[in-house]
């Protein structure tokens, strides 16, 4: 009998199943999950699909989300009714989360709403239609419906925006021991917080204590003594750029909101400003690029085409200049046939040198690294850095022109016109974005064009010029 009840059972017959991965091996979406998602929700397998999501965080969610088909993302969330973090909206584009909203029922939203941190509920709220919003916060309990309310009524893209509207707040007198005991008692407490807000009856924020202070200090000590009367904060219709700066200068990881009359209001999380920085890095490239701030990658063509026509239509318009400028010099080119094959060549070098110093201008413009304190410090070595690759580009495409076309005069002809359109190019890279910026216009959006007709007028204006008064054409 004991051999027999150690004895080890046989293996199940039959392969054991392994977990499908959301992500294969180089960190791609695994079509196999994908494929196996989209048929739990065809068949509205809700056991099944709760099993492939159940250990999702929200970001992965949201990902996935994005990759399913679109008819497929409300049911999706429809079949793991309260198993479906709302969270996960927010990780998502802006159109697809529209999108989304729009098929979702009023109830599922204001459900899913009432689960969220207040930052992410206003997330989602904005993204809604005002009716659609008003219904939404009708269902809401009083208290929360209110903060919402105010939420939204400030600035798009301020601090009152991203704020959490919880937060732990605290009297002069208490204790460090009546502030633990009420944390350890209170159930609904943040979900996540950094420090503990001292207030006066009013609402108007006298200090802060951080955790790390509180929990080494003894349970007697009032938390007037060891709070921080000069706590850092931001107004609630401050720009969220200029709070990440903040949070980005002195390493904060959570600051107060206050209103203009110094009531606290809200607080914002370092979480939040890494979000903000994201955007803020995305809006910036894209717009170096002539492309809208806000277009995704889920957006359709025919607004992807409107968006960007503005910017190729400013294009073509200040190529006519450049046009221009070549046809000044038809007759040389008509002698002189190496002319036009080299002439592409000046300008590429020009157009790419120009854009790699207006790059790193707006982004120093942007994060406020170049003022006017260092202006000319900076102009100053930018036009050295052209003066330097000019030589040195002259020196190789001087040689290479002069062997190609068996004539030293054609090879220092191009040698003197890329160390002339180099140095302009550096200077007009970021001459145009400080003038831009001066003027209140941002560098960011109109940079690209002005550069752009800059190097090319000065590429082909040197290197013809050059060529006509040379060989004497």
């Amino acid at each position: 009998m004991e051999v027999e009840n150690n004895a080890t059972l046989p293996p199940p017959e039959g392969p054991v199943s392994q977990p499908l991965a959301f992500r294969d091996e180089e960190g791609e979406l695994n079509l196999e999950f994908l494929a196996a998602a989209a048929d739990a929700i065809e068949a509205s397998d809700t056991e099944r699909l709760r099993e492939l999501v159940e250990d999702f965080h929200e970001s992965e969610l949201g990902d996935l989300l994005e990759a399913l088909e679109p008819d497929h993302r409300p049911r999706l969330i429809e079949l793991l009714g309260s198993a479906f973090d709302f969270t996960a909206l927010t990780e998502v584009d802006e159109a697809v989360r529209e999108e989304i909203l729009e098929e979702l029922e009023t109830a599922t939203v204001a459900e899913g709403v009432r689960e969220l941190d207040s930052d992410d509920a206003v997330t989602i709220l904005e993204s809604l239609p005002a009716e659609e919003k008003a219904e939404v916060l009708e269902q809401l309990p009083a208290m929360e419906r209110v903060a919402l309310q105010r939420s939204l009524e400030y600035p798009e893209d301020s601090a009152g925006r991203r704020m959490q509207t919880e937060f732990i707040a605290v009297p002069p007198f208490w204790t460090v021991g009546q502030t633990i005991d009420f944390m350890r008692e209170t159930p609904d407490l943040p979900e996540t917080f950094y420090e503990i807000f001292v207030i006066d009856p009013a609402g108007h924020l006298l200090g802060a204590v951080a955790l790390d202070r509180l929990l080494r200090s003894k349970r007697p000590i009032t938390i007037q003594e060891i709070m921080d009367d000069e706590p850092d904060r931001v107004e609630a219709t401050e720009h969220q750029e200029e709070v990440a700066r903040l949070f980005e200068r002195f390493n904060l990881v959570s600051a107060a909101v206050v209103d203009e009359a110094n009531r606290l209001v809200g607080v914002i999380l370092v979480d939040d400003i890494v979000d903000v920085l994201e955007e803020e890095a995305d809006a910036d490239i894209k717009q170096l690029g002539g492309v809208k701030p806000d277009e995704e990658l889920s957006d359709t063509v025919f607004y992807i085409q409107r968006s960007r026509f503005p910017w190729l239509f400013a294009n073509m318009c200040t190529a006519f200049l450049a046009a221009g400028v070549i046809r000044i010099f038809e007759s040389s080119l008509q002698h002189m046939v190496a002319l036009a094959i080299l002439m592409p060549i000046v300008a590429s070098m020009g157009g790419n040198a120009g854009t790699q110093t207006m790059t790193v201008a707006v982004r120093a413009l942007a994060t406020r690294e170049l003022g006017r304190s260092n202006a000319w410090r900076i102009i100053t070595r930018e036009a050295a850095v052209g003066l330097l690759n000019g030589i040195v580009f002259a020196v190789i495409m001087g040689g290479l022109a002069a062997l190609w076309f068996q004539s030293p005069e054609i090879g220092l002809v191009i040698g003197l016109a890329l160390i002339t359109v180099l140095i302009f190019a550096a200077l007009g890279g970021i001459f145009v974005p400080l003038g831009l910026n001066r003027l209140g216009v941002d560098p960011a959006v109109s940079s690209g064009p002005f550069v752009t007709t800059i190097t090319d007028i000065v590429g082909f204006f040197s290197f013809l010029g050059i060529a006509t008064l040379w060989f004497k054409l």
